[in-house]
């Protein structure tokens, strides 16, 4: 449940801004359908930066209960304070969610010290298995593989989403922990070679609107049929790059509505719409994927 295509699921919206919950139930039968493993609900693509704690739990509830056991869920419990990174966590400590996934603190930039500490922290709140998320571009902090392999060694932290693109991460992270530790892409444009070089798939956010491609990309990738995959890589790369013409997930909730997956493309300040420019490029990439 934690290897192949899992999809960073866009939160939809209707136009007031609120949680559209049949949008969510035709995006949850999608992947079901197209063999996405797994759904990260309320990750960073799902907007929790705008959402309010109520909001975010109950996103992450009605996903648990519109997936009816069909498709695991692994909720977003990621925040700057380790208070409410706690919290979030905590609160999902009964429930059916099979892990979390946790990005690290965002603009208050700890020192590797203050990571591990957070993550230590977050890990002794909850049973359920702890994903971390590197994405520097998005948080001003990296977190270096020395301090990766010393949160490994807890007991319930079982992987990272490593987003830098740094394809280097994959070997230098190997060499510091043991192989049950996952290392999952979060990069679309680099995941099939991060999974060339060891990674067990991708948390993906072309996935949201090319499921079925991305399910098969990881399964060509896990069985060792690179060639493959790269034909249908090839296919896709315009659009994973395409999808961060702008901040996400402002095009991957245009790309969603477009192909008729979600409503509107609500989204909420101080995220906009996107714009003309965009909609031209994310149109030409969903074409060039056979998508449209």
């Amino acid at each position: 449940m934690f290897t192949g295509s899992i999809v960073a699921l866009v939160t939809p919206m209707d136009e007031k801004g609120a949680i559209d919950r049949v949008s969510l139930k035709n995006l949850i039968e999608y992947h079901v359908i197209s063999g996405t493993k797994a759904i990260v609900a309320v990750g960073t693509t799902g907007e929790t930066s705008t959402l309010s704690n109520t909001e975010h739990h109950d996103m992450v509830m009605w996903t648990l209960e519109l997936s009816d056991g069909r498709i695991p869920v692994i909720a977003g419990t990621g925040a700057n304070s380790t208070y409410e990174a706690v919290s979030l966590t905590s609160c999902f400590n009964n429930s059916d969610v099979v892990g979390c996934l946790s990005v690290i603190p965002y603009y208050n930039r700890p020192s590797q010290t203050g990571l591990y500490q957070h993550f230590k922290a977050i890990a002794e709140s909850s049973d359920l298995p702890q994903i971390l998320y590197n994405v520097p571009a998005r948080t001003g902090c990296d977190m270096l593989p020395s301090t990766v392999a010393r949160l490994a060694e807890i007991k319930n932290i079982i992987g990272i989403k490593e987003a830098t693109g740094n394809l280097s991460r994959v070997s230098q992270i190997q060499a510091l922990v043991n192989n049950n530790f996952l290392l999952l892409s979060g990069d679309d444009t680099s995941a099939l070679d991060f999974m060339r070089l060891g990674g067990q798939g991708v948390i993906s956010v072309t996935a949201n609107v090319a499921a079925k491609e991305m399910a098969q990309l990881c399964s060509l990738a896990a069985d060792g049929h690179y060639l493959e995959a790269r034909s249908l890589n090839k296919r896709l790369i315009t659009l994973h790059q395409t999808l961060f013409c702008e901040p996400s997930p402002i095009p991957v909730k245009w790309a969603c509505k477009t192909l008729g997956l979600i409503a509107t493309d609500t989204m909420r300040l101080p995220m906009t719409p996107l714009t003309k420019v965009g909609r031209q490029l994310v149109r030409q990439a969903l074409t060039d994927a056979c998508l449209l």
